[in-house]
């Protein structure tokens, strides 16, 4: 999630976090060695009520990785590298005492680095040089990495927008139960691909944004409005425009992510970003807070970062196997918890999951994400 919609997270949320939260965002975020010997630049950005200006201001084209820390701002959590409105790479629910970083290749350019919630929160970064950035030495299994990432999304998009689509047909038509059990597998698909579909400005937002991720109630759209009205409220009244709306911004979706393109990098930071969505709202409840059915966004989180995580492997093992299969390891460790609230292909109702059964599952995405937070840095 976008953290210009910010999360109030209670203190369950907190408790359950803190400790998760460390580890996915912490790393040492010294510059080093990209592949092929490739010398990174390590970019500082210092999150404060004030803004998050990078130091330096002004790089060399290439690899380059942005340390982004809190020493105690409770209202800047998030940094983001955009061009032209898209996201290149973020750290979002960096709070005070904890720190991330991303790692990109850059071309040459002007950049905007975004920290939503400062009082000035924009500031510009330039790349300089007189051409591309120096081109990573050839890696075919990098190449097909990417080329097969943007399938996989591509894929996961196609599916969507008939799930939602008939999800939404049963909104329409004031089908209260047909509607309740279509939205988790339609959500299945848009959790997968998170990360890229929060590229694209407001469009996460639109579709999948909290009422408390939203300044004015009134402007609440997507999948959670609709969710409030399914168990909550008990009545489908008013909502055909919300679902109409879900349906358009979810075929812009699609129209999107056809021509998008990615980096290696991008894959690993994505796939840390989506277990961040499951240490921040997953694992507390705060996600599906109506309907309670977490399990199937964390499950689908878990599943997207595994794609990118597999993509990535032939490289990876290439360039340090020891991290290749710890990730394994510990990958299994986390989908063999989750199987654990399998009823048939569904999921049990997270209301009905323990404290301390909560507390395994996060200790399990805990020991994942440290070592899966290294690995952008091994294929920037």
């Amino acid at each position: 999630m976008r953290s210009f919609r910010p999360r109030a997270l209670g203190t369950v949320a907190a408790a359950l976090s803190v400790g998760l939260l460390a580890a996915a965002c912490g790393g040492s975020g010294n510059s080093g060695a990209a592949p092929g010997g490739e010398q990174q630049t390590e970019v500082k950005v210092a999150l404060s009520d004030q803004g998050c200006a990078p130091a330096p201001a002004s790089v060399a084209a290439g690899p380059v990785t942005f340390t982004v820390t809190n020493a105690g701002t409770a209202k800047v959590t998030e940094a983001e590298l955009q061009s032209n409105g898209r996201i290149l790479g973020e750290k979002e629910n960096i709070t005070e005492g904890l720190n991330g970083n991303f790692a990109l290749r850059l071309d040459p350019g002007t950049y905007t680095m975004y920290c939503p919630g400062a009082a000035q929160d924009t500031s510009t970064f330039t790349v300089t040089g007189g051409g591309a950035a120096p081109a990573a030495p050839a890696d075919t299994s990098l190449a097909k990495a990417t080329q097969d990432y943007h399938d996989y999304v591509v894929s996961e998009v196609a599916a969507l927008v008939p799930a939602t689509k008939a999800f939404d047909d049963a909104v329409r038509a004031g089908d209260i139960p047909k509607a309740e059990s279509l939205f988790a597998p339609a959500r299945t698909h848009y959790e997968s691909i998170e990360p890229v579909a929060e590229s694209f400005g407001d469009l996460d937002p639109d579709i999948d944004a909290r009422v408390n991720d939203v300044d004015d109630p009134a402007q609440w759209t997507g999948f959670h409005r609709i969710e409030k009205a399914l168990w909550e409220d008990k009545s489908l009244a008013g909502m055909t425009p919300m679902a109409d709306k879900l349906d358009a911004d979810v075929a812009t979706l699609q129209k999107n992510v056809a021509t998008a393109t990615y980096q290696p990098a991008q894959l690993a930071n994505g796939a840390s970003d989506l277990l961040d969505e499951v240490s921040t709202s997953k694992v507390t409840g705060e996600e599906d807070r109506y309907s309670h059915t977490d399990l199937w966004d964390f499950a689908a989180n878990i599943a997207g970062a595994r794609k990118a995580f597999e993509l990535l492997q032939p490289a990876l093992a290439a360039k340090d196997p020891q991290l290749a299969q710890q990730l394994e390891a510990r990958f299994t460790d986390v989908t063999s918890g989750l199987a654990k609230y399998q009823q048939g292909n569904a999921y049990v109702d997270y209301s009905t999951v323990p404290q301390d059964q909560r507390r395994q599952l996060a200790d399990a995405v805990n020991a994942l994400a440290e070592p899966l937070s290294q690995v952008s840095g091994k294929v920037v």
